[in-house]
């Protein structure tokens, strides 16, 4: 057994909420009438569509192939027919469009062949997590990391942590996962740690859910697994700091717990594992928390590509609900839309209402009090980090590890002056990306028309060699010519001007080619115009005996034209 637990720096205790969903158990959500399933569920990677319009679909087929080293496959969450293939606003606070697959359900809920089970034991390591790949299998606590990627050579991890902590307040989906299967979700455990190759198992969960703790605890009896209860302390269910806690093991920022000989799994992460090697059985649908102000709270299994709206009325949300998060309070976000579907990484919706969540108060100046610092989880200075962010001095805020911060939330909740800090440190690092993004494409750009030039200059210089290669053999061509025609040209000079020589060559070809044509229609002709083209051809050979006088009898009968005749 653990002999001891460690702590994190800073942490919060906000009011958990956990009450108003968790005492009910997990029901199966309804169809809605249409599903939207994205091609890419996470903003790591996406999947190219292997589906066309009108095609009839079965429920866990395969509708997008995964692309890149981080994608993983999308499938179908129920039979029926693909209606449209277009892009569809994606849940995100940006409300952007992202390539989704529209399926009009047939209620028929028609699987494909999936009763025979994966067996992991017989087959090669890559075998297995090609199958973790296919099967759409990713992070459920909200990271959506590919888990084939995540589980990485099979060897250098010691210990393997599943995550039961859910520390964010109103979220109860792995709370009732964890009371209903627990037994399946150990199996997952187990089969993670065969792939990773760990030596131990720890499972992690707050001390604020004992029914969960004492269902864990009875399904990992007479096993390997360890079930520890730790401290309910916002964030506890960070990766790194509940490896503090269970290991004593400090990752800095920069390092994975993988370089460190531990690892971490959701457990909904490990029972998605289960269903897909013992049941074969895709990743197409998750747990989703539906609370706050609502009637009827719950946790409800939710097909992936349901839309929001849709799911809803299921909790019936009070009238005087303004809006609506996905996520926790503390690191989810208001929803811009609610015709977005369910992904992979929903775990919670909230409806909330002034009472619930009144306006934040209006923000004022920050007068150094440290709280921040103080609740901190990663030990930063959030109030320097401010002071730098505002003023976008971000190569200070850089100096002061601005990328350290984890965005949970502890500083602007502690924050006596309402500032929203989390909101100034995501606009620093995304002002830093896009600067970093522009660099690197001017740096590209600089490299591309330094290449553009250079190709230019050796064209023009290969151009230059390859005339001069054709002039030297037109001369050689010239001379042997020259020196078979007329041998007495050979006692000319024999720095001929190459220029004068190329004028005579050319026109020789056109003295020889005008002496091969042949006069045309001349059949037939009458007397007449036999007469005239004589005529024209005896003064044609006058001209050329002229022409062809010696140059100095033509000066000399120039230089006496009144001599008298004989």
């Amino acid at each position: 057994m653990i002999g001891r637990l460690f702590k994190f720096h800073g942490g919060i205790k906000p009011d958990a909420h956990k009450n108003e969903s968790a005492g009910v158990a997990i029901r199966k959500a309804p169809l809605p009438p249409r599903l939207v399933v994205p091609l890419r569920q996470s903003a790591r990677a996406g999947a190219s569509c292997i589906v066309a319009v009108g095609q009839k679909v079965l429920k866990g087929e395969r509708i997008g192939e995964p692309e890149g080293f981080l994608g993983t496959a999308v499938h179908a969450p129920t039979s029926g027919t693909v209606t449209a293939i277009d892009s569809c606003p994606m849940a995100h606070p940006s409300g952007l469009d992202t390539p989704c697959v529209v399926i009009e359900p047939d209620g028929e809920e028609r699987w494909i062949e999936h009763a025979t089970p994966f067996d992991y034991h017989n087959a090669t390591r890559e075998q297995a997590l090609a199958w973790l790949r296919d099967c759409g299998i990713v992070g459920l606590g909200g990271a959506t990391f590919p888990s084939h990627v995540k589980l990485g050579r099979g060897s250098g991890i010691e210990t393997l942590i599943l995550n039961g902590a859910e520390c964010e307040p109103w979220i109860t989906c792995d709370d009732r996962l964890m009371r209903e299967r627990a037994a399946d979700i150990l199996a997952g455990a187990n089969i993670l740690r065969e792939l990773i190759g760990a030596r131990e198992l720890i499972v992690g969960v707050e001390d604020n859910k004992p029914e969960a703790v004492a269902a864990m605890q009875a399904a990992a009896a007479g096993t390997a697994a360890r079930v520890v209860a730790v401290p309910a302390l916002y964030p506890a269910g960070g990766e790194k700091q509940l490896i503090r806690v269970l290991t004593g093991v400090e990752i800095p920022y920069g390092k994975l717990g993988a370089d460190y000989g531990v690892q971490c799994f959701n457990v909904g992460t490990a029972h998605a594992v289960y269903r897909a090697f013992i049941h074969g059985e895709p990743l197409i649908s998750r747990i989703v928390t539906l609370t706050g102000n609502c009637e009827t709270p719950g946790n409800w299994e939710v097909a992936i590509g349901t839309p929001v709206e849709d799911l809803l009325a299921l909790a019936r949300p009070k009238a005087d609900t303004d809006r609506y998060l996905m996520g926790g309070p503390m690191m989810g976000f208001a929803m811009p839309r609610l015709d977005v579907p369910v992904v992979k990484g929903t775990n919670c919706i909230i409806s909330a209402s002034p009472r619930l969540f009144p306006p934040a108060p209006p923000e004022l100046p920050c007068i150094r009090c440290t709280e921040c610092a103080k609740a901190c989880p990663v030990e930063l200075q959030p109030f320097e980090l401010y002071w730098f962010s505002r003023s976008k001095n971000f190569g200070k805020a850089q100096e002061y590890h601005l990328f350290d911060c984890i965005e949970c939330g502890c500083c602007s909740y502690v924050c006596p002056a309402h500032i929203p800090l989390v909101d100034y440190f995501r606009f620093s690092k995304s002002e830093i990306w896009a600067r970093e993004r522009e660099k690197t494409a001017a740096d590209q750009a600089r490299e591309r028309f330094e290449f553009r030039n250079y190709r230019q200059e050796r064209e023009k210089a290969e151009k230059a060699a390859k005339l001069a290669a054709k002039a030297a053999e037109t001369r050689a061509k010239l001379a042997e010519a020259g020196a078979a025609e007329a041998p007495a040209a050979a006692e000319a000079p024999a720095a001929e001007d190459p220029k004068k020589a190329l004028i005579a060559a050319a026109l020789a070809r056109a003295k020889a080619q005008k002496a091969e044509i042949q006069p045309q229609n001349t059949d037939n002709l009458s007397p007449q115009t036999q007469a005239e083209i004589a005529d024209i051809e005896a003064r044609r050979k006058v001209l050329e005996a002229v022409a062809a006088t010696p140059a100095p009898q033509a000066a000399e009968t120039a230089a006496a034209p009144d001599e008298p005749r004989p």
